[in-house]
């Protein structure tokens, strides 16, 4: 599945989650894929109902320090996070991305980004991250937090 569509799947799961009050539906839609109707609904739906704390977001980011920054125009390994969350994907100006980030079509959702910083290597085959990821939907929800605030 493309990136882009990816992400407005996610995105759709996330709102359907939101407006029912964050219950998942019994029964996901058959893709073929066997994942698909496992881990996409749960994910978005811990999204839905969590609430990220900037604070605690930050010392998740301690994690990330090796390789982003926070700082403008200020790339590392990997590139600045500055207004990351509802940016273009591989939009970062003088970083060279892999040809999966390249090809990548949409934009750093806070969905998108809960989806991607779970398992990089899983939801954008190809990216040159070596980040594992992190597993804690809280964490997650909490970086993300943190980064919206370096907007």
């Amino acid at each position: 599945m493309k990136l882009a569509t990816r992400a407005r799947a996610i995105a759709g799961f996330v709102a359907l989650a939101a407006c029912s009050g964050g219950e998942p539906a019994s029964e996901a839609p058959e893709t073929g894929d066997p994942r698909a109707s496992a881990e996409a609904p749960e994910a978005t739906a811990d999204l839905a109902s969590l609430t990220g704390n900037a604070s605690a977001g930050e010392a998740v980011f301690r994690r990330c320090m090796a390789c982003h920054s926070v700082a403008p125009g200020q790339n590392r390994v990997g590139p600045s996070l500055h207004r990351v969350v509802g940016s273009d994907i591989g939009s970062v100006g003088g970083f060279g991305y892999s040809s999966a980030n390249q090809a990548a079509d949409g934009d750093w959702t806070p969905g998108a980004l809960f989806a991607y910083l779970e398992s990089p290597r899983e939801f954008m085959p190809g990216t040159t991250m070596a980040f594992a990821g992190i597993p804690d939907a809280q964490d997650r929800a909490n970086l993300i937090a943190y980064l919206e605030t370096q907007n």
